[in-house]
Parts: C-alpha cells; sequence; structure tokens
C-alpha cells in the first residue's frame, strides 16, 4: 500500500449523491427506470465521489456509501430476519425505514463485496476505506421482536458483522471503519456494546477504525482501551475539541481520527482554521497519531459545499505539515498496518 503522509486525510464514509442519481432513483422507485440502469448509475456516481476526494486531495478515501440510502437500513435489507414497517424521523427533515427484528439474524452473503470491488477498481490510491455499521448501532436502531433482550441480539449481529469483515478483507480490503453512533447512548450498556464491537472485529488482521460521533463521549471514554480498534475517530469540531481531554485522563496511545470540519454546518471552514484546530489537537497527542477528517459522513450538505470543505480540510492539513517538516523531533510516520492484535 502507498505511504501515508503525516496527518492523513480521509473521510467518515458518506457524501452527497449527485443530483442526477437523486432523480434515477426517484424514477426507479415510479417504475421507470430498471434495476440495471440504477446500478449503471450507482458507478458512475462513486467515479464521481472518488474524483471529487482525489481533487480535494484526500489521502484515504471512500466510494461515498452511494448505494446505501441510510446505514442502519442497508444492511437490514441484507441480513435474515428483518423487516420494515415504515419510516421515523430521524432529526430535522430527515427520516429512515427502522427495521424490526423477527426472527434469527443470519448472515446470508457478502454485503459490501461489489460496492468495495468496484471503488477498488476506480480507486486512485490503494488507500482506500472501507464503512460498515457496528452491531449495536443496528441493534439500537431497530426494533427487538425476536431477541430476549437488546444485548443478545447485538452479539447475534456482531457474529454476521464479522463474517462481512472477513469476506472484505479476502477481498483485499485494508482499512475498515466500524461506525458506532449509538455506542454510547446509554450509560448502563456500553460495557457490553465494547463486547460487541470487539466480537465483530474478532480475528481481523488489517487496519481496524471506529467512529463514535456525538453525544457524551464521557461514557465510552472509560472503555477506550478495553476497544481493540487501532484508531478511534470522533467528531471534535462540533464540540470545539473538549473532549480530547478524556482521551489524556484515560490515557489513550493509538491513533486518533480527529474530526475538523462540522457537518452541520453550510459554512466553510478556511484552511487557516483548521491548521490552528489541528495544532490544539497536537498538544494531546503525537502526530504520527493523529489522523484529520470531517466530524461525520458528508452526505446531507450540498455537493459543492461537501466539496470546498474537504478541499479547506486537506489545505488545513498542509500548512500543519510544512511547519512539521522543518522540526527535526519526528519519529515516526502514520502507519497502515494494525498497531495490536485481534
Amino acid at each position: 500500500m502507498s505511504e501515508l503522509p503525516l496527518l492523513p486525510t480521509t473521510v467518515i464514509g458518506s457524501y452527497p449523491r449527485p443530483k442526477w442519481l437523486r432523480e434515477l432513483i426517484r424514477l426507479k422507485r415510479a417504475g421507470r427506470a430498471s434495476d440495471e440502469d440504477l446500478n449503471e448509475g450507482m458507478k458512475d456516481a462513486a467515479i464521481v465521489v472518488m474524483r471529487d476526494q482525489m481533487q480535494a486531495g484526500v489521502d484515504v478515501p471512500t466510494d461515498g456509501e452511494v448505494r446505501r440510502d441510510e446505514m442502519v437500513e442497508f444492511f437490514a435489507e441484507r441480513l435474515r430476519g428483518f423487516r420494515f414497517y415504515g419510516q421515523v424521523r430521524v432529526w430535522g427533515t430527515a427520516y429512515y425505514r427502522k427495521p424490526a427484528v423477527i426472527g434469527r439474524v443470519e448472515y446470508v452473503k457478502p454485503m459490501l463485496l461489489e460496492e468495495f470491488t468496484h471503488a477498488k477498481s476506480i480507486s486512485y490510491t490503494e488507500n482506500l476505506k472501507v464503512t460498515i455499521t457496528g452491531p449495536y448501532t443496528i441493534a439500537e436502531w431497530s426494533y427487538n421482536e425476536y431477541y430476549k433482550d437488546k444485548r443478545e441480539l447485538t452479539m447475534e449481529l456482531a457474529k454476521a458483522i464479522n463474517a462481512e469483515i472477513r469476506a472484505l478483507v479476502s477481498a483485499g480490503a485494508r482499512i475498515i471503519q466500524v461506525d458506532e453512533p449509538a455506542i454510547h447512548t446509554h450509560r448502563d450498556e456500553v460495557e457490553w456494546a465494547v463486547e460487541a464491537v470487539n466480537e465483530s472485529i474478532k480475528g481481523i488482521g488489517v487496519k481496524v477504525v471506529l467512529h463514535v460521533c456525538y453525544g457524551d463521549y464521557s461514557l465510552i471514554a472509560p472503555y477506550l482501551n478495553q476497544i481493540k480498534v487501532d484508531q478511534v475517530n470522533l467528531a471534535l469540531k462540533n464540540y470545539d475539541y473538549r473532549p480530547l481531554k478524556l482521551f489524556r485522563k484515560y490515557k489513550w496511545d493509538r491513533e486518533i481520527g480527529v474530526g475538523v470540519i462540522d457537518v452541520h454546518n453550510k459554512r466553510v471552514e478556511t484552511a487557516e482554521e483548521v491548521a490552528t484546530d489541528i495544532k490544539k489537537v497536537l498538544d494531546y497527542f503525537p502526530v504520527e497519531m493523529v489522523w484529520i477528517n470531517p466530524d461525520c459522513g458528508l452526505k446531507l450538505l450540498p455537493r459543492e459545499i461537501a466539496y470546498q470543505k474537504l478541499t479547506s480540510m486537506v489545505s488545513g492539513a498542509k500548512i500543519v505539515r510544512s511547519k512539521l517538516s522543518e522540526m527535526q523531533s519526528l519519529k515516526a510516520l502514520p502507519t497502515l498496518k494494525p498497531l495490536i492484535t485481534r
């Protein structure tokens, strides 16, 4: 794989779908476009998204998750044991089809293999990241009508996610990000939710990232060192970086992915602003352990704004890199290798 620069830049996963793809999806739902048309459109959209990231200068891209309407829906549609009742509101005007577990959860076949294979074929870098929703978030955002409790459901989901990650690694995936935005929703469930994440990545010998966004990070912080990932990736811009103190308190010594772009605000951060924020982070972590990313997925922003924000993020990282390159005390570069054994 290609070497990484200091302060590698990446995205969380999602990116705005091109307007023409949204129209094609509407036509498909209206019965006026075929499955073949939609599949071709999805592949083309991934090329467009990859090109945006290449032009912005992102070091570790994704395919923008263009095939996924929503992060739980997508997997519930492909695992046995789920059904859908209808839409529920997430926040504002954002809705999703909340699934219900009505039978035993079973892994049927690879869910992301086609997506990953295409992304790999069009990527401008070998350093491609694949994202997958974690077991706790799928359970938390679903109705449980079959298992005795949420914990039993989550552990069953962890087995399915582990099987999917293994399939991705066999296909050549080298950076896996497990998305767990809900993991710190309930104080009394965090400990076993971490166990479920560990079960989902058990035996995985490539770089594994855990993404957590928003909420009370003090609930997950005491368990940080029990999570068997190489990097924890957090929304921090939105909190003015205050949660960084928790990492110092609990002596986190692996990588951190730092959110420096507010994805819920259309204001485009300047490169200088991003650089200033990165310098704050370097007061807490050695530079070789820091990755740079937006707070969360960019999907709900206008595409032009999302692109401008990525450009500012990369430019800000380059400002700091140029200053660091003048220093002689750098001990190591960021690595794509796993930092721990799972």
